[in-house]
C-alpha cells in the first residue's frame, strides 16, 4: 500500500457513501477534495464539525471544492446522521478501515482509562488533479473548517 504524502497523487480509492452511493476519488478530478476524518457520528464533537462544514457550503462550492467526511459508523448511521443534521455532502461508512488506514488515522487513544483504537480526527485536502496539498493531523474542532477555507483561499487562483 502506498503511504500518502504532502505532494503526491493520493491513490484512487471506492467506497461505500451516503444515498446509496459508491464514490470514487477520481470521479472528483477537476475539484479540490476536503476528506476528514471523524470518530463517531451524532457525538458532540463530530457533529459540530460536520455543522460549520455544512454551514460553510457555499463558501467551499464557490472555492470549486467538494467535501467528504469519513467515519467507521454504518450507511444507516450515516443516513441518519445526515439526515438529521441536513448535511449537503456525502459520508463515506469505512467500517472495514480501509480509507482510514490509507491516511494512517488510526491511533491509539484513551477512552475511561483504556486503551483502544480509534480515529483521529484528521483532514486532508486534494487539488484538482489528486495532489494531496495540505493535511491536519490531530485536528480541534472549533475553528477547523475555517483554517481549509484559509488554506484553499491560498491555493486557488484569483
Amino acid at each position: 500500500m502506498t503511504e500518502i504524502s504532502i505532494g503526491n497523487v493520493v491513490p484512487d480509492f471506492s467506497a461505500q457513501a451516503t444515498g446509496d452511493k459508491t464514490l470514487n476519488l477520481h470521479d472528483y478530478r477537476g475539484s479540490f477534495v476536503v476528506l476528514y476524518f471523524y470518530p463517531k457520528d451524532s457525538t458532540p464533537g463530530c457533529t459540530l464539525e460536520g455543522q460549520d462544514f455544512r454551514d460553510n457550503i457555499e463558501k467551499f462550492k464557490a472555492l470549486n471544492t467538494v467535501i467528504l467526511g469519513v467515519s467507521r459508523d454504518s450507511l444507516k448511521s450515516h443516513e441518519n446522521f445526515k439526515c438529521k443534521q441536513a448535511f449537503p455532502f456525502d459520508l463515506i461508512s469505512d467500517s472495514d478501515e480501509a480509507l482510514c488506514r490509507i491516511f494512517d488515522v488510526i491511533k491509539m487513544k484513551n477512552m475511561y482509562g483504556k486503551q483502544v483504537q480509534g480515529i483521529e480526527r484528521s483532514t486532508f485536502l486534494m487539488d484538482p488533479n489528486g495532489v494531496l496539498v495540505h493535511e491536519w493531523r490531530k485536528v480541534t474542532v472549533k475553528a477547523h473548517c475555517e483554517q481549509v477555507l484559509q488554506k484553499l483561499m491560498e491555493l486557488s487562483p484569483s
